[in-house]
């Protein structure tokens, strides 16, 4: 499965593939952001050895009403969620490799250990009212 790019005209198709209990990895970039270009064969590589999980390109100008608010420190920032459950979200090296052993160890939590997790600290806890990009889509969408 390759990624998808979060645009003005396709978030109701992209909140209906996010429905229910899945995993995605959102990558929140800009265009004018050399590294990101760099990244994002990496990026779209990673979605092929995840094909069970959605991939997310979002472009953090381009998109700014929906996550404009988002603490993007650095590029690339990811965003790993499962249903309405942030499970990481913050800066990672533009490496595939990195980002694949990411995805691997947080899915391979069991419900019970993701959702102690996502209650583990006050950042964490934050990253679940600030960081679901489920709930922004259709807060938006529905607005």
């Amino acid at each position: 499965m390759s990624s998808l790019t979060l645009q003005h005209d396709n978030r109701s198709e992209l909140l209906d593939t996010l429905s229910g209990d899945v995993w995605f990895v959102a990558c929140l970039c800009a265009a004018w952001c050399d590294v990101c270009r760099q990244y994002r064969p990496a990026f779209e590589a990673l979605a092929e050895r995840h094909p069970d999980k959605h991939f997310i390109w979002v472009d953090v100008e381009d998109e700014a009403d929906i996550v404009g608010d988002f603490d993007v420190e650095n590029f690339p920032t990811l965003l790993i969620q499962r249903c309405d459950t942030v499970a990481f979200f913050g800066t990672v090296l533009p490496d595939a490799g990195q980002a694949h052993r990411l995805v691997q160890a947080q899915a391979a939590l069991s419900d019970d250990e993701l959702a102690a997790q996502a209650q583990s600290s006050s950042e964490r806890r934050q990253w679940q009212l600030d960081y679901n990009l489920r709930t922004r889509l259709a807060d938006f969408i529905n607005s």
